[in-house]
Parts: C-alpha cells; sequence; structure tokens
C-alpha cells in the first residue's frame, strides 16, 4: 500500500487491520490516523505501543477503546513506570511519571535489607520499582496498603514476585503492630488534589479514575496530615517518610511534617517536574 492511499478513508473494521497487518507501517499510520482524529495529543507514540503490543486479534477493540476515551494504560492493561511495566486494571490509579521522581529518592534512602512501607499504593508501583532495585541477596522487605479493593488486587499481583505484602484499610490500620518502629522508608503520593479543583482535572483522570486516588480534602492536604501524624509510629530511628506533593504546596506539606516531629526538607525536580518532601526520625523512640 502506497503513501499516497487514503487511510483515513477507510472504514474502522476488523477487516481492515487484517488487511493492513502484513504492511506494519501501514498499520501503524492506519492508528495513527485515527488517534489523531480523536484528538489524542501523542498519537503516533500511542500507535507505536498498540501496534506493537496488542495482538492483531484485538487490535481492532484496543484502538476503538482509546479512541472512546480509555486512558491508554487501561487499554494496555499495564503502565511503564520507571522502567518497569506495571500491570494496571481498570479503575486503579494510573502511575504518572512524575512520580519516578518520588521512587528515585526513595532508592537512594532505603538501603539493603531494610523495610519499606507504600501507603495509597494503588497498583504498587512505587513498591515494585523500588524493591525491583536491589539484589537478591540485598532484598528489602515491602508492605503496601491500599484503601480501594481494586488496587489492593492489582498491587498483589505486580509485588507477588518481589515477596511484598499488600494490605487493604485506611493507611496504617490494617497493618501489624509489630510493624511499628522498624520501617526504614514509608513513600506515599496521597491524594493532594483540593476537592473543588477535581474538575479541573483532565477529562480521562475525572471520567475514568477513581476521584478517590486525587482528592485530598479542601485544602488538598487532609491525607497528607493523616499520614504524617502517624508516620513517626512506624518509622525506626533515622527513617524517612517520602511524600509527594505539587510545588504550589511544598511549604505546607514541609510544615505538616515538621508539626508531626520530623525533620523535613523539599526537593526538586525540573525533569520530572516533581516536588517530594522528606520527613526523618531523628530522635525519641517515635512508638506511642
Amino acid at each position: 500500500m502506497g503513501a499516497s492511499t487514503p487511510l483515513k478513508t477507510c472504514p474502522l473494521t476488523t477487516d481492515i487491520y487484517n488487511e493492513l497487518s502484513c504492511a506494519t507501517e501501514a498499520l501503524y499510520l492506519f492508528v495513527v490516523d485515527k488517534l489523531r482524529a480523536a484528538g489524542c495529543v501523542y498519537a503516533e507514540e500511542e500507535a507505536r505501543l498498540l501496534v506493537s503490543s496488542v495482538p492483531m486479534a484485538a487490535l481492532h477493540d484496543s484502538v476503538q477503546q482509546r479512541v472512546s476515551g480509555t486512558p491508554l494504560e487501561y487499554v494496555l492493561g499495564w503502565a511503564e513506570f520507571l522502567g518497569h511495566r506495571i500491570a494496571l486494571d481498570e479503575g486503579v490509579f494510573i502511575p504518572r511519571r512524575r512520580s519516578e521522581f518520588l521512587a528515585s529518592q526513595a532508592i537512594d534512602l532505603l538501603r539493603p535489607g531494610g523495610v519499606l512501607l507504600d501507603l495509597c499504593c494503588g497498583s504498587g508501583a512505587l513498591a515494585v520499582v523500588i524493591a525491583a532495585s536491589f539484589a537478591a541477596d540485598e532484598a528489602v522487605t515491602v508492605w503496601a496498603s491500599d484503601i480501594d479493593t481494586n488496587a489492593v488486587r492489582c498491587a498483589t499481583k505486580n509485588l507477588a514476585s518481589l515477596g511484598g505484602l499488600v494490605v487493604q484499610g485506611d493507611l496504617y490500620e490494617a497493618l501489624p503492630v509489630d510493624l511499628k518502629g522498624r520501617v526504614h522508608v514509608i513513600v506515599s503520593n496521597a491524594p493532594y488534589v483540593p476537592t473543588l479543583e477535581i474538575e479541573l482535572l483532565p477529562r480521562e483522570a475525572r471520567l475514568y479514575e477513581p476521584h478517590r486516588s486525587f482528592a485530598g480534602g479542601p485544602d488538598g492536604l487532609s491525607v497528607q496530615r493523616r499520614v504524617a501524624r502517624e508516620a513517626p509510629a512506624w518509622l525506626a530511628r533515622g527513617g524517612s517518610l517520602l511524600m509527594e506533593t505539587s510545588e504550589a504546596a511544598a511549604d505546607c506539606t514541609k510544615a505538616i511534617i515538621e508539626a508531626a516531629g520530623l525533620a523535613a526538607r523539599v526537593v526538586r525536580s525540573e525533569t520530572w517536574d516533581a516536588t517530594v518532601v522528606i520527613g526523618t526520625r531523628v530522635g525519641g523512640d517515635g512508638v506511642p
């Protein structure tokens, strides 16, 4: 099929996909055209992922899903995160690339044989990439917690090969009591979008992802306050709490962590357009 063939006039049918499957570039251009017409900003990149990752028998339905607005990660069944493919079920928060900065900071702080806790874990993406950065003979102990049933199910699948333990509950409530005072790093991408700003999120996030994953209360900091307040009881001496936040709210998040009794600092990455506040337990036994 030559370059001058008017692909965009072809009807979107399974037969067309079968016809074009023998010419990969033509098939790619056909999918690009469909995605671009639907308003996909990254049509070329998404088309290459769909054509290379989705079996031909399912490609028609997958493109239709994407054209209808379903997030690409749900269509593919996975999200790329810091070099790893994280299995992703519909209705589970999609890990954002900016959160790779949070993961990288945690990797720098966690030591071989340490204990990691991922709060509001979603798919478990943070815990996966952090734990996977350690060799088998330096393996860390991984715990993860989320209040959502779908998220717990998804994180359990992703962490199974790493020996991670996932519990369902509101923040710390489902964790074993004997874990108190023994956690070396807590990572938390807790919701931090003010409730009234949920409607300003991109359409895909508003329509397909659980609002609970975004809503941080009236000022966006309600869940962060709860995470920080209990963190000292769970952290080992010298352990750290790392929370992603917005650049605008960084000082407020820092103040929240300091109010909990941790020494806090803000770190920022322009590359990832990400902001993380790190609070470290520097003294006291941390256990009520």
